[in-house]
Parts: structure tokens; sequence; C-alpha cells
């Protein structure tokens, strides 16, 4: 397989190496990017000055690529999935996939326009051995009747500082922080529950990354913390007096259009960080931590502990184990047309939820998505009931 690589951040040339593990005809052709974060991650591919584009269009002209990968910072997504579609190139795209509704609305068309089979999305966590073994439950009648989930995803200081100094502290780059780091969560959920939202209400904030937090004095130890994970394009040293407009805390209540509920709680500064859910149906109750490495399910009844794993490995290896796995399934996909776990349509269900979470947060009400889903079924071209 050969790409095309437009955007290379650290994230992608972790997702490159990976399918380089898994494809041994893979290469890369070209990238574009005026400042590429990841390329340092990438030197067992020998890439010289020579691999290097001036500009997107460039690369598009050049061609010679089976896959285009887009890993450019969110708000450029739609651009550059579309001129790849149009120049007749199948497209990998990083999540989420766009930065609002609009964007969603005009990549329903595209894929009215192209198909859904010609543009994949990294939503990694669908492909994790946690989730599958979540959906066996269902698929096993364990679950019965899904009821009600409680969801966190927790990160801790170091990672939330990332978020306070990194491009992506600013929405018109990224999306809400709850689309642009938890799309993965709202998607697992909703593919879970198999239903979109009806409702959605939401509160938060940013607490703990303010002026009044700040460690004083000379820098220690507990400043250090904040600057581990390195930052790319357009970012700050600042933590604490960041120019961000992201919050650090939010609360989601979702209701979906059976009636089951989801209450999903994200904070960015948790040092003892977990990402958990609880998932209760008629039958039995799933629950489980993607960073503590458990998965255990009850019976309803009886009370009985029908399942209980615990995990191998560090869970902070490839996104639990699941970038491996996402990328095996994508390169079967693209050699043997098998099915993947999630599709665009998905994510952008996924996507559209949390803008409309964030929207809630905003305005302080429940918002009704009834019209905003009619819409985007307009644009994909479905005939509405």
């Amino acid at each position: 397989m050969k790409v095309g690589i437009v955007g290379l951040g650290f994230r992608m040339s972790n997702v490159v190496n990976e399918f380089s593990k898994v494809d041994p005809d893979f290469s890369i052709t070209g990238y574009f990017d005026p400042a590429p974060a990841g390329l340092p991650n990438l030197k067992a591919f020998n890439i010289d000055a020579g691999y290097a584009f001036d500009s997107f269009d460039a690369l598009l002209r050049a061609g010679g690529f089976d896959l285009l990968m887009v890993g450019s910072p969110n708000y450029m997504h739609l651009e550059h999935i579309r001129a790849g579609l149009a120049a007749g190139v199948r497209v990998f795209t990083e999540k989420p996939v766009v930065i609002d509704e609009a964007q969603s609305m005009a990549l329903a068309e595209l894929v009215k326009e192209y198909g859904a089979d010609n543009i994949i999305v990294g939503l990694v966590l669908r492909y994790s051995p946690l989730y599958i073994d979540l959906l066996k439950a269902k698929q096993d009648n364990q679950l019965g009747e899904i009821t009600s989930i409680e969801a966190t995803e927790h990160i801790k200081p170091y990672h939330g500082a990332f978020f306070m100094r990194d491009w992506r502290r600013y929405e018109k780059y990224a999306g809400p922080y709850i689309l642009e780091k938890c799309c993965h969560d709202i998607d697992l959920y909703q593919g879970l529950v198999g239903e979109r939202p009806v409702r959605v209400a939401s509160f938060g904030g940013r607490k703990s990354f303010t002026p009044q937090h700040e460690p004083r004095g000379k820098i220690t130890t507990d400043s250090e913390v904040y600057h581990i994970k390195p930052s790319g394009w357009s970012s700050t040293d600042a933590v604490f007096n960041s120019d961000a407009d992201i919050v650090d805390y939010q609360t989601a209540i979702i209701e979906y259009a059976g009636g089951a509920t989801l209450a999903f709680h994200a904070n960015l500064n948790v040092p003892d960080e977990f990402r958990r859910f609880c998932v209760i149906g008629s039958n039995g109750m799933a629950e489980g931590d993607f960073v503590r490495n458990y998965f255990r399910v009850h019976d309803a009844r009886t009370g009985d502990k029908l399942v209980s794993t615990e995990y191998e490995g560090n869970a902070y290896d490839g996104h639990y184990g699941a970038d491996a796995l996402m990328v095996e399934e994508i390169v079967k996909h693209l050699k043997t047309g098998s099915p993947l776990k999630v599709s665009v349509v998905d994510a952008l269900e996924a996507g559209l939820t949390a803008i409309k979470i964030d929207e809630a947060r905003k305005q302080r009400t429940v918002i009704d998505l009834t019209e905003c889903w009619q819409r985007f079924d307009r644009a994909l071209g479905r005939e509405l009931c």
C-alpha cells in the first residue's frame, strides 16, 4: 500500500508506524506539512527532503498513492477530505472528522456523492478488546435491554496541560473539547445502544487550569509535570494562564431514541486516571475500565459474576492495544473488502452528538436533536420517515 500524508503530527506518525508493521508493502510516497512534528518518529522510512511537498495541491497532483492519510488539525479535515475524494483516492482521516455542525452536514453530502466506503475514520476504540467483549456480552443477552450507562474519560494533569498548551486549546481549530477528546467514548456507547440520541444537556467549565492554581516560585517537580507531553504547531508554554477557550471538566446527559440514558463525565486533572463504564440492563450489568484493564459482567437476578477478565499489557500502549487491531482490520478491508467496525457515518453521528452536547452547555438548555438528524439524513440522501 502506498500512502500520501497531509498533516504529519505525532498521532499520524504513530498510525503510520502501525501500518508498516502490518503491511509489508506499505510505503510513503510523500507528505505535506509545514511543521511535521511527527517526522522524527518515522526514521525507519528514510524520508528525505524529496518526500516533502510545498503544498497539498502539489502532493495530490503528484499522486502515485492508494490512500490519502489526513492528520491535519481538525478544522482542515473537511477541505483535505474533499480534495482527496475529488482526486479519486480513498481517504483515512483521524478523528474527529470535522469540528462543527455545518462541516458535518457538508461531509454528509460528500458521503452521498462519493460513498461512505471511500472515507475511513480512526475511531480506534471500536477495535479495543474491552469494547469487543462488551459487545459480546450484549449479543449473548447478558445485559438484556440497556436502561442506563455511566461513563467517564478522566486524564492525568500532564495530559490535561497538553490540551491547554497545544493547538487543541482553541475550539476554532479542534472543535469543543468533548468532541476532540471524547468523541471515542460517545461513539462507543452510541454503537452499543444502537440508537441516536434524541435529547442532550451538559454542564461544565474550567476550574483547574486557571491562574489561581498555578504553582508558585521557581520550577519544581510540581510544575514540570505540566510540560511532559510535547506539543507542536501553534503551541504555548502557558498552562494556567493559557489563552485556551476549552473546558477542563464537563458532564453530559444523553437520552437515546429508545429511552436509555448516558451520564458522561470528563475531567482533565485526575491524578489516578480512569476511563470506565457501567452499563446496566434488564438482565445484567457490565463494567470495565480501559486504563485499569478489567471487564466484569454480573447477572441481575442471581448476582453471579458471569465474566471477569483482566487484560494483559500496559493499558497505555497504542490506545489499550486498539491501534494495532484497527490497522490490521483497515489493511484487511482495503485488500479484501471485509467490513470495518466503524463507518464515517457512525463518526459523524458521534461528532454531531458531541457538538450538540457542548451547544447545550453554552446555552444552558436541553437540546432536542430531531431537526438536526432530519437535516443530516437529507444531506446523506436518506428518505425521511
